[in-house]
């Protein structure tokens, strides 16, 4: 059972008043309250709060693009290509892939999906200020809790990929301005959030299947543990290991034995899962023209190849975007079970469908378009795929732990059973050190296709060096520091009114 926690839409109008304020000219509407009066009560209030999530299910399609997190990340490393018919085809994606994105021609729907998060959260704190009938004291801190998790998990977004941007935790009025924070200033105001969040202990440790997706305690140390990592904020390492080792202390959290049932359907919240973003396709009525309703995903369509038959290999059609390197499949050992459920293999079917730019013959399993996928969608079957998106597994938890670890100078022992805790799992029965090598390129072949790669290359000082031109042309230029952070979509940059500054990309 799938609880996706989407806001269908709730209208409301304010007061229409004229400017002379004449009280003849003063127009209620009979049948609709003023937003300040509406979210006053619980049960409005809650709706406030369920609306907060809804941004989370909107990078693969909003705003009139494609720009799912994990795939945006991911094309920016060097397990996929941008793919498409050609370099032109979704070329934002292209030119991010060689580091040549421009203000003009930068993804900007992650910008406005992180930053409607952000607004979000913030509305849900004004109307706990100005007072809420009916509500306890336990419901108001476990309002706070998750609106907090969720502003600094929204800021990730923004931070991660822009760096510097502007930021605010009171809504703004017009025209709409806010100070540009550096990203070691929104770095600081996420770790606020989550160890505000953390602190009012009102989040359940675990979901379950009437609350899967909301964010739980361990999703918070999840969370931070990734930004305090991604930042290298060495104070709080011991802080983000205890939470690690919470987590793997924890009867309710494994490892699921069979890794490719994880990204079944049927593997959905299982004991590995930490968190998932819900997506259904069962009466899902996503359609053109509506790509904010509440349904599935369009991510399958998106990553899987492009005029499949019908009935070929128990997938469905895609539209050929971003498939494997060979190189992807080949760092995988013969007997790594993670190589079959991480890549899907099509040579074999090579002819049987249109082969578009950059096809090697591989795809990523993980997201594919299952032929049951879209089952029950009530629209765009392409638009409406059941894949949840898988945030955070109990496997990053052990692997977070083991590389925590070695950077403290703690327990090696430990490090060493959480490394290969996770290759054994795989099916593997070398050992390995827990060297800080072993465990980046462990988590290289643990979570291909979820948008950890690229951020773990530039964390570790490692992009440099790894993602250089290709030896097919694809990727002429290198990472350097200066491509940290796309730059600001010059459409924000136009609206601030000179109150931005570029990044030096």
């Amino acid at each position: 059972m799938k609880s996706i926690y989407k806001m269908l839409g709730i209208a409301l109008l304010g007061l229409m008043t004229t400017s002379c304020g004449d009280d003849f000219l003063t127009v209620t509407s009979p049948t609709q309250v003023p937003a300040d009066e509406y979210f006053s009560t619980k049960d409005h209030v809650e709706e406030a709060v369920v609306a907060a999530y809804d941004p989370m299910h909107w990078t693969d399609w909003s705003m009139d693009a494609y720009e799912p997190y994990q795939i945006m990340s991911d094309i920016m490393a060097d397990d996929f290509w941008v793919g498409g018919s050609d370099k032109n085809d979704n070329q934002n994606w292209h030119l991010m892939a060689n580091y040549e994105a421009t203000p003009l021609k930068v993804i900007t729907a992650l910008w406005i999906d992180g930053f409607s998060g952000v607004k979000r959260c913030n509305d849900v704190f004004s109307y706990i200020e100005a007072g809420v009938e009916g509500a306890s004291d336990t419901d108001i801190a476990s309002w706070k809790a998750q609106v907090y998790v969720l502003r600094a998990f929204y800021a990730n977004w923004l931070w991660k990929f822009y760096g510097n941007v502007p930021y605010y935790k009171t809504n703004l009025t017009e025209p709409y301005i806010s100070e540009q924070l550096t990203a070691d200033e929104l770095y600081a105001e996420m770790v606020s959030d989550l160890e505000a969040a953390i602190e009012l202990k009102a989040l359940p440790w675990k979901g379950n299947a009437a609350t899967y997706g909301r964010v739980t305690t361990a999703m918070a140390y999840m969370l931070y543990a990734e930004i305090v990592m991604y930042q290298r904020d060495t104070d709080r390492y011991p802080k983000a290991l205890a939470y690690m080792k919470e987590i793997i202390d924890s009867p309710e959290y494994s490892l699921e034995p069979d890794y490719a049932r994880i990204f079944e359907e049927e593997g959905e919240w299982c004991s590995e899962s930490i968190y998932e973003i819900n997506y259904i396709s069962e009466n899902a009525a996503r359609d053109w023209g509506a790509p904010l309703t509440a349904g599935g995903t369009v991510l399958p369509t998106l990553l899987s190849p492009n005029g499949w038959p019908s009935g070929q290999d128990d997938h469905n059609t895609g539209w050929g975007f971003c498939p494997l390197r060979l190189e992807t499949y080949e760092r995988y050992s013969a007997d790594d079970t993670r190589r079959d459920a991480t890549c899907w293999d099509v040579r074999a079917f090579d002819g049987t469908y249109n082969k578009r730019y950059q096809d090697f013959g591989f795809f990523l399993q993980k997201y594919s378009a299952r032929a049951d996928g879209n089952a029950g969608q009530v629209a765009s079957g392409e638009l409406n795929y059941n894949n949840n998106w898988r945030v955070y597994r109990y496997s990053e938890a052990l692997l977070n732990a083991a590389e925590l670890i070695v950077n403290t100078g703690g327990n090696t022992a430990d490090a060493r059973r959480y490394l290969n805790d996770v290759r054994r799992r795989a099916g593997l029965v070398t050992e390995l050190d827990p060297t800080i090598d072993n465990i980046i390129e462990e988590r290289h072949l643990e979570f291909v296709g979820e948008g950890k790669r690229y951020w773990d290359l530039i964390r570790t000082d490692k992009a440099a060096s790894v993602l250089v031109p290709d030896q097919y042309g694809y990727r002429t230029n290198s990472w350097t520091p200066n491509k940290k952070y796309l730059p600001i979509p010059q459409s924000e940059i136009d609206r601030a009114q000179g109150t931005l500054t570029q990044n030096p990309y």
